[in-house]
C-alpha cells in the first residue's frame, strides 16, 4: 500500500530515465484498510457489504488525488490503469468504479469529470488568412473538421506544430 509520498519517491526513482512512466494495477478500495499483519494480500478478504457511503466518498477523493498527481504534475506519466472496473473482482473488494449491481459509483463520476470535463479539450475556431490555427491542449489525439471534411493529428511532449489536411 502506497502513500502519497512512496508515489513522490518512485517518480523521482523513474524519471532520471526520461521514459514514458505507466502507473499499471492500481486498486484503491472502498472498504476498510487490509490487516497490515498480513503476509500476503491474496489472503484477505472483504464482505459483501465492506463499502459504505463514507468508503465510497473516501475512494473517490482517493483516486481523484492520485490521477492529480500523476497526470497533472508529473510529465513523464502516460499512462495510468486501474485494476479493477467493477466492485468483487479481486478479493471480493469493493474495488471498482461501479458496484456489483453496475451502478455507479463517486469514484467513477469523479473519473469522469476529470477526464470528459475538466481534461477534455474541444473549441471552435477560424483560420487565419493562411489557413493556421493555434491549438492548445492535452496530450493524445485530436480531430478536425469542416463541413463533412476531417483530419487528424497528434499533440505530443515536444511537439509544437503538426500539418493537418482535410479530405
Amino acid at each position: 500500500m502506497w502513500n502519497e509520498e512512496k508515489t513522490g519517491e518512485i517518480l523521482s526513482r523513474f524519471e532520471h530515465f526520461g521514459l514514458p512512466i505507466h502507473f499499471t494495477e492500481n486498486t484503491i478500495v472502498a472498504g476498510p484498510l487490509v490487516d497490515p499483519s498480513l503476509d500476503d494480500l491474496q489472503d484477505a478478504h472483504y464482505e459483501d457489504d465492506a463499502a459504505t457511503p463514507e468508503y465510497e466518498a473516501q475512494q473517490a477523493e482517493s483516486l481523484e488525488a492520485m490521477y492529480r498527481r500523476l497526470f497533472e504534475n508529473h510529465p513523464l506519466v502516460t499512462a495510468i490503469t486501474n485494476w479493477d472496473f467493477g466492485d468483487g473482482a479481486w478479493l471480493n473488494a469493493p474495488s471498482g468504479v461501479i458496484r456489483k449491481d453496475g451502478s455507479l459509483k463517486p469514484s467513477y463520476k469523479a473519473l469522469y469529470k476529470l477526464i470528459k470535463e475538466e481534461w477534455h479539450t474541444a473549441f471552435q475556431t477560424e483560420t487565419d488568412a493562411q489557413g493556421f490555427i493555434n491549438v492548445e491542449g492535452f496530450k493524445g489525439n485530436y480531430e478536425l473538421s469542416c463541413g463533412n471534411q476531417k483530419g487528424v493529428f497528434s499533440l505530443n511532449s515536444g511537439s509544437t506544430q503538426a500539418e493537418v489536411r482535410l479530405g
